[in-house]
């Protein structure tokens, strides 16, 4: 078991709060008005702004400074073994498409994993105010107020959110998923970063949420905040979440959304 209360995850959570304080305020405060786009990755429309890599940069560089053994995996492209056995799981900023546009729904999202577990979660909404935080066996937290899943409701009463992937093909099946869903949910939402979304499900604002596709960094630290908040988590049935599937939801909607998904065929294309 993991203790909250171990002084490695107090300075593992003290530091991932204070870079996504930074990073947050980098990315709030220095936005230029004619903001473009620097790259793209797995589409034209999967978009990097130098946005992204400064405030990767300016993360990757405080976290060596602080733990200079720590290994490092970073969307856009860092990625250090380390030798002390935590690695930590950087999305700079997840919503960058929202960011380009101006909207508000992004975030930054900074987790620490050891042998494979993350230990602490940090998911930073400058727009919204908010700081959703955990610690493996210590709850989750939005600011400093503790959080918690909703009750679950009968699946046709749920409040569902998903995200779309940006190739094409992909793109088209899980509008075809999301089309056979509807009629068997209250609703589907799509806000356009999956670290919001994980963290909206932990403080009860959706029921639940699903999507193809993601990598370590668009759901480590929302993964374990929802988790501390109660949520279940996985991906098909029986495996944990990942780029196949991921699915988070109040324990009553976890299972009924789960196999919807699965006779939907919504892990493959």
């Amino acid at each position: 078991m993991t203790d909250p209360r171990d002084p490695l995850l107090t300075e593992l959570l003290d530091l991932a709060l204070e870079a996504g304080r930074r990073a947050g305020a980098l990315l709030r405060d220095g936005r230029p008005a004619d903001l473009g786009v620097a790259a793209t990755k797995s589409s034209p429309i999967d978009v990097v702004t130098e946005m992204d890599i400064a405030a990767e940069k300016l993360i990757t560089a405080f976290l060596a400074e602080h733990r200079p053994d720590d290994g490092l995996l970073g969307e856009e492209g860092a990625a250090t073994q380390g030798t002390s056995g935590v690695r930590w799981v950087v999305d700079p900023l997840d919503g960058t498409v929202n960011y380009l546009y101006g909207l508000p729904t992004w975030a930054v999202s900074i987790a620490a994993e050891r042998d494979g577990r993350t230990l602490v979660g940090v998911v930073e909404a400058p727009m919204r105010g908010e700081t959703f935080r955990a610690v493996l066996g210590g709850g989750a937290f939005l600011n400093d107020r503790p959080v918690h899943c909703r009750p679950s409701p009968p699946l046709d009463q749920a409040l569902v959110s998903t995200g779309f992937n940006y190739v094409t093909r992909v793109r088209a099946h899980q509008a075809d998923v999301a089309q056979r869903l509807i009629p068997r949910l209250r609703d589907i939402r799509r806000s356009g970063s999956a670290a919001i979304d994980l963290c909206d499900v932990a403080a009860g604002r959706l029921d639940g949420y699903y999507e193809r596709g993601l990598s370590p960094w668009d759901m480590a630290a929302g993964d374990l905040i929802a988790r501390e908040a109660g949520a279940l988590t996985g991906g098909r049935p029986g495996t944990p979440p990942s780029g196949d599937l991921t699915v988070a939801a109040s324990p009553g909607v976890f299972a009924p959304l789960q196999a919807l998904l699965e006779d939907f065929g919504a892990w493959h294309d």
